[in-house]
């Protein structure tokens, strides 16, 4: 099962990249000012969001699983490069541009001007796009590398 998952939490990442990009696009056409804000443009950042919230669903139960918690709570998380990385960098940089994709859909909802819900959007969801690719383990990065798919 843990397998499963882990291949099933690598595969979507791609799909919050491609939802992120989705997002980035529609926030920096908009940041004009004379664009109006439409449902279409808030549908990629909900789009983002729940990708994330699947994501953080699948990863909490990875890293329970897989033992990770232990890890921390042992103290042996700053033991190596790879247990630091997955039980505190990983769980830590995730958590926080999950954060962020929920506050910059939430500046989509209130009642401010169009560009200004496009800016925060676009900034917002752009800070956690930076922290989400420098925390996934690409293949490459040595000793917590993964492959792509």
């Amino acid at each position: 099962m843990n397998e499963g998952l882990n291949h099933l939490h690598s595969f979507l990442r791609w799909l919050v990249l491609l939802f992120a990009l989705l997002t980035l696009i529609k926030g920096l056409g908009g940041m004009g000012g004379s664009k109006k804000f439409t449902t279409s443009d808030k549908r990629w950042a909900l789009f983002l969001m729940i990708s994330c919230d699947i994501q953080l669903l699948i990863g909490l139960s990875l890293y329970f699983m897989k033992g990770w918690w232990s890890v921390l709570t042992s103290g042996a998380a700053m033991a190596s490069k790879y247990n630091r990385f997955f039980s505190v960098e990983h769980a830590f940089g995730m958590l926080v541009a999950i954060i962020l994709v929920h506050i910059g859909y939430a500046s989509t909802k209130k009642d401010i001007a169009d560009a200004s819900k496009f800016k925060k959007m676009f900034w917002f969801t752009l800070v956690a796009v930076i922290i989400i690719i420098a925390t996934i383990p690409w293949p490459g990065r040595e000793a917590i590398g993964r492959p792509l798919l």
